[in-house]
């Protein structure tokens, strides 16, 4: 991200940017239908930008709700429901100017509105998994507010005025602008939300202020929202609608994107290559900022033999992530074995040890230790696996099952479940090894490095340590983070906190009429506002 490029030397000069608007090339002929469909793989679990934690939940966020700022589609920070922002010469004081904007019910959207929204979402009365995301912003007395020592409207944030939003930080950091893409930070009218209470996300009852408004929901089938007209820049608009189906079975999916019910779907597992080749104009690969894990449980209600790092390392070593990744997936991810993805924004990939043996080697290592912790042929592991439902995760259960077999000599249960059970399991702590995927919140090595410290909400493994938390803690002050990020890395390595095993490409089949989808995006933060359909 261009983050650089918003604080000026004259950090209190007002920053004027440019927007986004969809925008049809010479030529082009809009088609005379501006629907929008695409796969979603699981229900969502919520509509309430303060308690949605799930990748697809914030796609449908961006559309329904604004924040103060946007990405463009190389990931560049444009304005949002802020025109602009300045920042102190401390860099600790952020002030942001909102533009002239309405909620969909026509309430003018106002500072306040934020105020109201940050403080709620830091509130321990509305129990959000993101809290902890005002802490990693370090936002002033976020933390005091999480842990109920203060009161919510001590949070370092207020409204000057109806256009002037200002946020307090305790420590400069060059990212905080790019942090306010994410959708724990959207506004939300006060007085719906008070009204209609935990009804206030049902169609008809949510307002938002962004260019969508949504207009049907069935759990488990789809979600609808259409063009907001009190939308600021609704005049640039173009889809008039977008339809989100959700298809459990990707299978399923591609078949009925081959028989045109859907403009986008992903790729399964293993297909890429053949797709590619019979619809190149269809078929894309890319980075995505997002790695897939396999949690190792080492709280009380896990199994306790995960309690011994060195059966966690062994369970993590004999995973062949070349298999994963050329046989199973071959949509060219990247083979992993720490946590932040590769391609992020200034990050070193660190030296980790077991990373550059030969699986042999690993597979060697692996029998040593597993029999020092006491297993083998004669008292053999016994571990669970869950994961969401889905025929990619399934294939790779199995396929780590079987490695754990016949390298190990370990029994695996496999248990699938939809997504909100999956995820409510791992919060409550009832799993044994879970499948994971972490997508950045912004493209900055700490968005995922941050996620292990013991004060994350993320945080499910049951795992803490003291020098993790300095070392995160003390990489905010500093000019170069990367010798703390290193050894972050380095530390989850050496306790195998999670097993990594892949770090993703975005792999989808997209209608070539459909244009201006942001492939060139790390975070693959789209709009529907941005996109537009021509004639084919």
């Amino acid at each position: 991200m261009k983050t650089n490029l918003f604080i000026s030397a004259a950090a209190c000069a007002l920053l004027a940017m440019p927007t986004m608007a969809a925008s049809p090339m010479e030529g082009e002929k809009l088609a005379a239908e501006q629907v929008y469909t695409y796969r979603l793989l699981d229900d969502i679990k919520s509509f309430d930008p303060q308690i949605n934690t799930d990748v697809e939940g914030s796609e449908i966020m961006r559309d329904l709700f604004e924040g103060l700022m946007n990405e463009d589609a190389t990931g560049g920070l444009v304005p949002g429901a802020a025109e602009s922002f300045s920042v102190s010469d401390d860099k600790l004081t952020y002030t942001f100017n909102l533009r002239d904007a309405k909620w969909s019910n026509g309430d003018p959207v106002t500072a306040n509105d934020f105020v109201y929204a940050w403080r709620r979402l830091v509130d321990p009365a509305t129990a959000s998994e993101y809290a902890w995301y005002m802490e990693l912003m370090g936002v002033k007395n976020a933390s005091k507010v999480v842990k109920g020592e203060v009161a919510p409207d001590q949070l370092g944030v207020r409204a000057v005025d109806d256009k002037t939003f200002e946020v307090t930080i305790d420590t400069a950091l060059p990212y905080f602008a790019a942090m306010t893409v994410h959708g724990s930070t959207f506004p939300v009218n006060q007085k719906v939300v008070e009204t209609h209470g935990s009804e206030w996300t049902k169609p008809g009852n949510l307002v938002g202020n962004g260019a969508y408004v949504l207009t049907e929901y069935r759990s488990g089938e789809r979600v609808v929202r259409e063009r907001n007209p009190m939308y600021w820049d609704d005049a640039n608009t173009i889809i008039e609608k977008t339809v989100g189906l959700v298809v459990n079975d990707e299978n399923i999916a591609l078949t009925r994107y081959l028989a045109g019910e859907m403009d986008q779907t992903d790729i399964p597992a293993g297909q890429y290559p053949r797709l590619k080749a019979e619809l190149p104009d269809d078929t894309y690969s890319y980075p995505r900022s997002c790695s897939y894990i396999y949690w190792f449980n080492q709280g009380e209600k896990g199994n306790p033999a995960l309690k011994d790092a060195r059966v966690r390392k062994a369970l993590s070593y004999t995973i062949d992530r070349e298999v994963v990744v050329d046989r199973i997936l071959q949509g060219g991810q990247y083979q992993s074995y720490n946590f932040t993805h590769q391609k992020t924004a200034g990050f070193e990939l660190p030296e980790i040890d077991y990373a550059s043996w030969t699986q042999a080697e690993r597979d060697a290592k692996a029998k040593e230790l597993l029999a020092e912790a006491g297993y083998g042929p004669d008292n053999p592991l016994s571990v669970k696996i869950s994961y969401n439902t889905d025929e990619a995760h399934k294939k790779i259960a199995i396929a780590v099952s079987q490695f754990w077999k016949q390298k190990l000599g370990v029994n695996t249960e496999l248990a699938n479940s939809e997504w909100k059970v999956h995820t409510t399991n791992m919060q409550n702590g009832d799993y044994e090894i879970a499948r994971y995927a972490w997508c950045g919140d912004y493209n900055e090595a700490s968005t995922y490095l941050d996620l292990m410290t013991s004060y994350s909400g993320h945080n499910v493994s049951g795992w803490s340590d003291p020098e993790y938390d300095k070392l995160m803690k003390d990489s905010k002050t500093m000019a170069d983070p990367n010798p703390n990020y290193a050894a972050g890395e380095q530390l989850l390595a050496e306790n195998m906190v999670f097993a990594p095993i892949y770090q993703y490409t975005g792999i989808i089949m997209l209608k070539p009429e459909v244009k201006g989808f942001p492939i060139d995006n790390l975070m693959q933060n789209w709009y529907s506002r941005e996109l537009y359909i021509v004639e084919k």
